[in-house]
């Protein structure tokens, strides 16, 4: 999930605090990213493997993506996992749903043939080894030959940003890079008051990095334009989607795929 406008990190909200806050304003907020969003669903289907059977959609929000992908590939089991009970009540669907934090996960046990983490909900975990973590996480409750998928906001996107903040962005990192230099502040208006929360937008470097921590490997990236939905060739011209997989040799021998009532 994303907001609206972001700038350099301040005081803010939980970010689940502030899915609550922005709840009823969430299809609003989808439909104005709705040519990306729906680019990102059409590669997702693309490349959810042959037999997959079940889902696990982290940081779902109202779950109405994650239910046109899961029955758009006739996947039956699908799990939601939603930490802001008020997204909750936007959600119409058999589905079950988690509620809890991608942070606590270490809970879970099942397996999944396709996990997504969609819409730089990645950017909402702090700090950087929380990411891993959680990225650690998936590739554990991944079926041998399941799939996880995830966009992230692109800290070097100058078609979003900008060509003078970008190289600015550029510059500092190549200067004195750290883990925090792409935390932002999210913004929203809601009812003609600023909500805002932290977030965090990725290089490649940097997410590269982060999947190797958890013992995952890339199988595809995906350049996304994000006020159009179409493909770039070029990594500044948009956000970017990831196809991850373990590595041959961590694959373990597949589990049920039903996820633990825990």
């Amino acid at each position: 999930m994303n907001g609206t406008r972001q700038s350099q990190t301040g005081a803010c909200i939980d970010p689940v605090a502030a899915y609550d806050r922005i709840a009823p304003l969430f299809p609003r907020l989808t439909e104005q990213r709705k040519l990306y969003l729906d680019r990102i669903d059409q590669l997702v289907l693309s490349a959810i493997p042959p037999g997959s059977r079940s889902m696990l959609d982290v940081g779902s929000g109202d779950g109405a993506r994650a239910i046109r992908i899961a029955q758009s590939h006739g996947l039956s089991e699908l799990v939601l996992l939603e930490p802001s009970r008020a997204m909750h009540g936007n959600a119409s669907t058999n589905a079950k749903i988690w509620t809890m934090r991608a942070e606590e996960l270490h809970s879970a046990q099942a397996d999944f043939d396709v996990i997504t983490c969609l819409w730089n909900v990645l950017g909402h975990i702090f700090p950087a080894s929380a990411r891993i973590e959680v990225l650690r996480q998936f590739a554990r409750l991944l079926s041998p030959h399941g799939r996880i998928f995830v966009d992230v906001n692109h800290r070097y996107n100058a078609r979003h940003y900008g060509s003078l903040k970008t190289a600015l962005r550029y510059l500092r990192d190549r200067v004195s890079w750290n883990e925090t230099a792409g935390d932002v502040v999210v913004t929203w208006n809601v009812n003609s008051e600023k909500c805002t929360t932290q977030g965090h937008v990725f290089t490649d470097k940097e997410f590269r990095a982060l999947t190797r921590a958890a013992g995952l490997s890339i199988e595809k990236k995906f350049i996304i334009d994000y006020a159009t939905g179409e493909p770039r060739r070029w990594s500044w011209q948009g956000n970017l989607l990831y196809v991850l997989r373990p590595p041959l040799a961590s694959r373990k021998p597949r589990r049920s795929a039903h996820p633990s009532d825990d």
